[in-house]
């Protein structure tokens, strides 16, 4: 499966402990500009997984942030240590 890269590590970070689902417009924050059938795309994964746990979104139209992330390989400790490590050089 291919995934968009994401916009920005602290708006990776940002998005992920705000929001506990994500839907259509937390996507295209996170990814940028994307066709409606690559959203459609990318939460159909998220929401096949949520299945799989026996997990329910509150919105019909949203998926579970945390299954999300996993699902689409975006590692918020990395994320979390590359921003630190970031922070520690002044960059």
């Amino acid at each position: 499966m291919n995934v968009p890269p994401i916009t920005s590590i602290e708006n990776a970070l940002r998005l992920y402990y705000t929001h506990s689902e994500f839907g259509n417009k937390e996507i295209v924050q996170l990814f940028g500009k994307l066709s409606t059938a690559t959203i459609a795309r990318l939460k159909k994964i998220v929401k096949g997984e949520m299945e799989k746990r026996d997990m329910f979104s509150y919105g019909i139209y949203k998926v579970n942030t945390v299954v999300a992330y996993a699902v689409w390989g975006i590692d918020v400790f990395d994320l979390e240590k590359r921003i630190k490590k970031l922070k520690e050089l002044a960059l």
